[in-house]
């Protein structure tokens, strides 16, 4: 197979299976979510060839492989620029990992199944298109892709239960107030995010990523640009920020996660999956990708705030997570604070990079966001087989379940310990990293993490006792069963993969590592 096309193929062979689908009988329910089933293996087949043929790869440039160009929009410089290397990779393949395992765990969804599989297969190709565009512009087209069908999946197959009330008295359901606050927290982000692209481009004269990097950090500070009108210093500063606050809100970093837990407690249990184990990796990708290599003055000055803001979502997130009585909202918050790890490993690396500290950060970091994906899909779908069989997620409605589902109630204990954090499972791996290297950089910011960290098995504690152990609730358990062979299908490989991280990490870390080097020195 032609090696230059393979990234295309990835990119676009779940955009157009969603086309296919849609057109299919709408009767034929099955066919539906089987075609979306096969069709969503193949993106992960086709990363996997690239996965093993990576290292063998000639660099083509600026350490990107595979690298494919197409004259896309030259009148702007802007071009059809695709390219991965360590860091991208690693993310596509949490991407095409995650997403069949969602569309299986979709099966029992029965209101328009078409629409729903066609959405779920669309919004893959939007994520991939993040993490696979090496123009900013193609970028940026993808970015906005990508929160179409996840307004649709909450909007349109969230949860039926609740309302909320609006200024002026007017209700809505409380899943078309998550949907919009998603969608309006995130545009307004974007617009300074598309603000800032433009200006890149015009004073680049391209929007090609590596020849921006090039050039825009060959400009002196002292230099003036717009006509004058205002210094390069001045412009870095502000294009900065605008980048710093679309990506902070996507993490979501505090104080900017507010729209997290209501978009995640009313999205369909796969869409709460796909929501947390790759769309929040999106905000810390654009760190990773943007802002470090076109802002490292910046960062570096400002990278004391961006540390402060990680542990405060750090410990809020793991206090908020310990207060809730909706499972799911637990959850959802646990993902705050988990993802604040990702952010302290991110500023220790804009402090001091190049430094061993700041590296060992960075690799902690970019392997908390593989992890997280894991943990966090697995405990979103185990909150929705329990929902599935008791329409509730209150947490004071369980009780005494583990003598009644045994085999969910281990499972659940074993994704919990990786939440938590547990050595021997995937999570212990990075969040050390991620303060073995930000401790000698930010020792303050570090050491009043640890308090976040305490409570984060506090609140896994309080959700595995409230649920399996105590008193058995007769009236929930009358309606419970065990957890069947489908839903072992796909919780089985994210537990693999769980303890496999925890145990042998360096085949992912390798690859994160000589690619965090080829970045960041």
């Amino acid at each position: 197979m032609n090696q230059t096309i393979w990234l295309t193929l990835i990119l676009f062979s779940p955009a157009v299976a969603a086309a296919v689908i849609a057109l299919l009988p709408r009767e034929n329910k099955a066919l539906a979510r089987w075609a979306a089933f096969a069709a969503s293996l193949i993106p992960l087949a086709l990363t996997l060839l690239v996965w093993f043929a990576f290292d063998a790869a000639p660099v083509a440039e600026a350490g990107y492989k595979f690298v494919e160009r197409r004259v896309w929009y030259a009148a702007i410089g802007s071009a059809y620029h695709l390219g991965v290397d360590g860091l991208s990779l690693t993310m596509v393949l949490l991407t095409t990992l995650l997403t069949p395992l969602a569309i299986l765990a979709s099966f029992s969804v029965e209101e328009k199944v078409n629409a729903y599989m066609a959405l779920f297969l669309f919004l893959e190709t939007g994520m991939l298109g993040v993490f696979l565009s090496l123009d900013l512009l193609l970028f940026f087209v993808f970015w906005e892709i990508g929160l179409v069908p996840m307004y649709f999946l909450i909007n349109q197959w969230g949860s039926e239960k609740g309302e909320r009330e609006l200024w002026g008295g007017m209700k809505v359901s409380a899943r078309t107030y998550a949907s919009f606050k998603f969608m309006i927290y995130t545009m307004a982000g974007s617009l300074g995010l598309l603000l800032a692209i433009q200006l890149l481009g015009v004073v680049n004269q391209t929007f090609d990523l590596p020849s921006i990097v090039a050039q825009w950090n060959s400009l002196s500070n002292s230099d003036t640009l717009l006509g004058g009108w205002a210094s390069v210093g001045a412009v870095k500063t502000w294009a900065f920020w605008a980048f710093v606050i679309a990506f902070a809100i996507k993490v979501p970093v505090w104080p900017f996660h507010t729209w997290l837990p209501d978009a995640h407690t009313e999205a369909p249990t796969a869409g709460s999956m796909i929501l947390a184990g790759v769309l929040l990796k999106l905000g810390a990708y654009g760190f990773l990708r943007f802002v470090l290599p076109l802002y490292p003055e910046q960062s570096n000055q400002y990278a004391g705030v961006l540390a402060g803001l990680a542990t405060m979502a750090i410990i809020f997130g793991a206090f908020a997570a310990y207060g809730q009585k909706d499972f799911k909202r637990l959850v959802a918050y646990s993902s705050v604070n988990h993802m604040g790890f990702v952010v302290l490993g991110i500023a220790a690396a804009a402090r001091a990079a190049g430094t061993l500290d700041a590296n060992v950060a960075l690799n902690g970091a970019v392997l908390q966001m593989f992890n997280h994906g894991l943990s966090a899909a697995g405990m979103f779908f185990l909150v929705g087989v329990i929902y599935e069989r008791l329409h509730t997620r209150d947490l004071d409605a369980y009780g005494g379940f583990f003598p009644k589902v045994p085999v969910y109630g281990g499972i659940l204990i074993f994704t919990s310990m990786a939440s938590l954090g547990l050595p021997g499972l995937n999570g212990f791996i990075s969040e050390f990293l991620v303060v073995r290297g930000s401790w000698p950089i930010f020792t303050f910011w570090t050491a009043l993490s640890m308090l976040g960290l305490l409570f984060t098995g506090a609140y896994i504690l309080k959700g595995i006792a409230k649920t399996l152990h105590g008193p058995e609730n007769h009236e929930a358990a009358h309606h419970l069963t065990e957890i069947n062979t489908r839903e072992l299908w796909v919780i089985a490989p994210l537990m693999a993969l769980m303890l496999w991280l925890g145990v042998l990490p360096g085949w992912l870390l390798g690859v994160i590592n000589n690619a965090m080097q080829a970045l960041f020195g």
